[in-house]
């Protein structure tokens, strides 16, 4: 038997929207701009997102390195060095950045980047967003529940500011919401009978209604 292996075929909203993704997330990792701007690498974004695309293009489209550096606009060494690159390694030199020379943080530059951003495409594919992406949602979020009349949702999201991805229990969500009754029920009640992990604020407020909703019908 011969089986094929057919490329997905690639929608630009859908690439965009997942490189976006592993790009923030990387940044995460790397300790947000902030840090960035103390390592004095902020030089360092075009690097990431160039090999935010180059691991989404191999792991979801399954591009060939050919086909990457024409779409990218890189050439196909560069494409390999990011392929090649060592998550853990990555990790380790970001660690001991202050360690390095200057030539050695130069040339560590798409090494970085592409052990960077093979990790966040692996996070961002089981669940963990950028903390900076949640925070965004979760401020959009409050303010169109807001103008929507949803009074315990935006108070909820109000309150979970600076909360970290994914909560695997009640305890971080009760200690931000204490004392808040959500629709005539203890916020303590509440979360301690949703599903978790919670990934986003967008499944905190699902679970949260879900909860509600069957309270209400029985």
């Amino acid at each position: 038997m011969v089986v094929l292996i057919t490329q997905t075929p690639i929608e630009d909203q859908d690439l965009e929207h997942l490189v976006g993704r592993v790009f923030f997330k990387a940044i995460d990792l790397l300790g947000g701009l902030q840090r960035l701007a103390e390592y004095r690498a902020l030089t360092w974004l075009p690097s990431l997102a160039r090999a935010s695309f180059v691991i989404v293009l191999r792991e979801e489209y399954l591009k060939t390195e050919e086909e990457i550096a024409k779409i990218v606009g890189i050439s196909k060494s560069t494409v390999r060095t990011i392929l090649k690159a060592d998550p853990n390694l990555a990790l380790y030199k970001i660690q001991h950045f202050d360690e390095l020379t200057k030539e050695e943080k130069r040339e560590l530059r798409v090494h970085i980047a592409g052990g960077i951003a093979k990790l966040s495409y692996k996070l961002v594919k089981d669940g963990q967003e950028a903390q900076t992406l949640l925070e965004f949602c979760r401020e959009m979020s409050a303010k169109a529940v807001q103008a929507c009349d949803a009074p315990w949702a935006y108070i909820v999201l109000k309150n979970i500011k600076g909360t970290r991805y994914p909560v695997e229990s009640p305890e971080p969500l009760i200690e931000k919401l204490s004392g808040i009754t959500i629709k005539g029920y203890p916020a303590e009640e509440v979360l301690k009978n949703i599903s978790y992990p919670i990934k986003n604020p967008a499944q905190l407020l699902h679970e949260i209604k879900e909860y509600i909703d069957m309270k209400q019908n029985h």
